[in-house]
């Protein structure tokens, strides 16, 4: 039998704010993780398959666990029946909720240390992720320390496994998107800081929005092939899209004000450290690539401040206002 085709990324209703995130991370990897609050069934792990099947399938070693491009790429702990090429998906790993360490980073293959008396390794689901995604559903229940190796692996781009006489290093570069509920509890502000884009998501609010999804999820459920032949096109011309901004990222010039305004902005936010702006940048880029623009424009920043610095600040006790109204009022005072 074979499998049914993700739901095309074109075709999500609306939360044009989680896809817009997802869309700038796809360009430049390097913004960091994307995370998701808000209600259950707003289509946050529906985007994530989505997009993924959307964007060109990689190449890689057959059977290599790491999904490496060449034989020389793959690890020296890992067995390779052949030198093959073959074409896979962008890789999808869900990331339980209870998973231990040595199941996220990998541990000593109890079975063939049983069986043949050998000292291997056992790749985690990092190792499935590399030149994927990761996604963590209800990431702020997760444990923190999990949650922060996470992070630090996704930062560097390396799992390091240091253990039971083991000493291993395989690559595991992949975009990290974490969604949850914010009223069953809140991920710590360090943890918060490291991932580059944060949006919140609802439920619509319109009986026409509302209706409008229904349609769309009823038509891919029971009209499968002809659903995703109305939607193809669509998909294929934004996956095109991703594409030619990929290539122009390398070419697009940034004047000295949009630096100047980064810095501004962030400063009067009282962001802390420099992550905010580095990563304000990034997505400014990468949407002006998006867009076919030259340039970086003040336009640019604007659009993605929110989702770029909304989850760096600090709270205010005197100040009612959730952190996206605070950076809106402050891009008007900084950026009018």
């Amino acid at each position: 039998m074979t499998q049914r085709q993700p739901f095309p990324f074109s075709a999500i209703v609306g939360q044009e704010d989680m896809k817009t995130a997802m869309v700038l991370t796809a360009i430049d990897a390097s913004i960091g993780g994307v995370l998701v609050f808000g209600d259950r069934g707003t289509g946050k792990s529906t985007a994530v398959r989505a997009l993924a099947a959307l964007l060109p399938p990689i190449e890689a070693v057959e059977g290599c666990p790491v999904n490496a491009p060449r034989r020389d790429l793959c690890p020296d702990w890992a067995v390779i029946a052949s030198d093959r090429i073959v074409t896979k998906p962008t890789p999808v790993v869900d990331l339980p909720l209870g998973v231990t360490e040595d199941r996220v980073v990998g541990a000593l293959d109890i079975e063939r240390a049983l069986t043949r008396g050998e000292k291997a390794f056992e790749p985690g689901l990092l190792a499935r992720a590399n030149r994927g995604y990761l996604y963590i559903d209800e990431v702020n229940l997760l444990e923190d320390h999990i949650v922060d190796l996470l992070l630090d692996v996704a930062h560097s781009g390396e799992t390091v496994v240091e253990r039971e006489g083991l000493s291993i290093r395989h690559p595991a570069r992949f975009v990290l998107v974490g969604s949850g509920n914010p009223e069953e509890g809140e991920l710590r502000p360090q943890l918060l800081d490291r991932f580059g884009l944060s949006v919140e998501v609802t439920s619509p609010k319109d009986i026409a929005t509302r209706v409008e999804v229904i349609k769309r999820r009823d038509a891919y459920e029971n009209g499968h092939d002809r659903f995703m032949k109305t939607w193809r096109p669509l998909d294929a011309g934004l996956r095109n899209q991703i594409l030619a901004a990929r290539a122009a990222l390398p070419k697009l010039k940034t004047p000295n004000v949009v630096l100047h305004d980064c810095a501004a902005l962030c400063l009067a936010l009282g962001s802390d450290g420099l992550r905010g702006e580095l990563t304000l940048l990034r997505a400014a880029r990468a949407l002006a690539a998006f867009e076919g623009a030259a340039a970086v424009k003040r336009s640019h920043l604007r659009r993605v401040a929110p989702m770029a610095l909304s989850h760096r600040l600090r709270r205010d006790p005197l100040d009612e206002a959730g952190s996206a109204a605070r950076v809106g009022r402050t891009l008007a005072e900084v950026l009018p």
